[in-house]
């Protein structure tokens, strides 16, 4: 399936350097899990890479690989593409989302017998990732503000993209009503454009070129001042369908809610192609994924139903609120700023709390009285507790929906026990 040496399915034995490190990275993480401290994905990678710093590459050779980036929906578009890709083969993948270089080495590690490595990739390490492992494809979904104490401006971190991959060979799979995203992929000498949507749009009206201001008239988009513009798409999302090349509609049948959930899979439907996977095998493989990493989730919690949703940031509080039960379902908000969220929680600011108006709606976390300052400038009731617990124990009846930030959610998760 690839013309590149060794791919796929010719594993070459690894060097008795590769070896030691692999097997002192798995002891490595054997320890911090038997210690009780996650996965230990991390730590084992960062330990293989001292011993190896080639090992990422060596563990890639024998893979047709697909990396997947992102500010949001890398994650669950990686279990997407993942479940499509096995119709075609065994996969490798970091499915549980450590997606810097150790934890992708860690994933890797593991999959000696693998045909294909879908690898979701921290946007900042992409460039490095994908001169390591030579990808097939590279599917690009949306860029936006993030971790605003250490991200870079997303402008700065688009042209990143764009010189990063400016020599790859990679099909490179973009959201084509992204400017961001058409500004990184537009330098790549082979793109596959998919009109995937853009709900947040905040980020992208200043033309990423020129600086220019954006004219964004419906769906499309252009800068008058330096022609910048839309990329005509050849997939689509198309409300429950996905339109290929040929202008089929192929049905979207998945077990995630909303709208961002069927532009992840029109988008795992364009990468599977370029594998050589039919859009109607690979949507109907997507349908097996339930939740991911624990989102979207409903659990028993003290005698009531709790859905996990997780939202890191702007753009995806945003979508989040699109899919949640309508009033009077009651809400519980989390919001941390540990390390893994950025410290920096201004961009609470940015969020359009006003969609909540209607939910009894009761605030958690760390950061909780930072939330509650932003839901009173708003004009939304709620009510500040100390717990998971206490707010469960007092929202009204009904399913509960649980918005969390990332460590925020993973707290929730070992809470509830899931």
């Amino acid at each position: 399936m690839s013309s590149q040496p060794g791919h796929p399915g010719s594993a070459e034995p690894l060097s008795p350097r590769s070896k030691l490190a692999v097997t002192a990275g798995k002891a490595a993480a054997a320890v911090s899990r038997a210690a009780g401290r996650g996965s230990g994905s991390v730590i084992g990678g960062r330990v293989a890479l001292k011993l190896d710093p080639d090992l990422l590459s060596r563990l890639a050779t024998h893979l047709d690989v697909v990396l997947v980036s992102a500010t949001n929906g890398k994650t669950t578009t990686t279990r997407l593409i993942a479940e499509a890709l096995r119709a075609a083969g065994p996969v490798v993948s970091n499915a549980l989302g450590a997606n810097m270089p150790a934890g992708i080495t860690s994933a890797l590690a593991g999959g000696s017998d693998a045909k294909f490595g879908v690898i979701e990739v921290d946007e900042k390490y992409l460039a490095g990732v994908a001169r390591d492992v030579s990808p097939k494809a590279i599917a690009l979904l949306n860029l936006s503000r993030d971790q605003l104490d250490r991200a870079a401006e997303t402008r700065m971190l688009a042209e990143k993209w764009r010189e990063g991959l400016s020599g790859s060979k990679a099909v490179v799979i973009a959201n084509a009503d992204d400017p961001l995203i058409v500004w990184a992929a537009s330098s790549s000498p082979n793109v596959v454009w998919v009109a995937a949507g853009q709900e947040w749009k905040d980020d992208a009206w200043s033309c990423p070129s020129c600086g220019g201001v954006m004219q964004r008239p419906g769906d499309d988009w252009f800068c008058a001042e330096c022609g910048f513009r839309r990329p005509q798409p050849t997939w689509a999302l198309s409300g429950d369908y996905v339109l290929d090349p040929h202008g089929s509609a192929w049905p979207i049948h998945l077990q995630l809610p909303g709208r961002a959930n069927k532009a992840n899979a029109a988008t795992s439907a364009a990468v599977a192609a370029v594998f050589g996977v039919p859009p109607q095998v690979a949507l109907e493989r997507m349908y097996q994924v339930q939740a991911v990493a624990g989102r979207y989730d409903v659990v028993n919690f003290l005698g009531r139903d709790v859905r996990l949703l997780l939202a890191k940031n702007p753009a995806g509080w945003l979508e989040t609120f699109s899919l949640i039960d309508p009033p009077p379902t009651p809400v519980i908000l989390s919001v941390n700023a540990r390390g893994a969220d950025g410290t920096d929680t201004s961009w609470l600011w940015d969020v359009d709390y006003t969609r909540l108006a209607g939910h009894p709606i009761f605030v958690i976390g760390d950061r909780r009285l930072d939330l509650a300052v932003r839901l009173e400038v708003a004009g939304l009731d709620f009510r500040v507790c100390e717990t998971v617990d206490e707010a469960v124990q007092m929202a009204p009846p009904g399913r509960i929906e649980l918005i969390a930030n990332y460590t925020a959610f993973q707290d929730v998760r070992r809470r509830v026990g899931n």
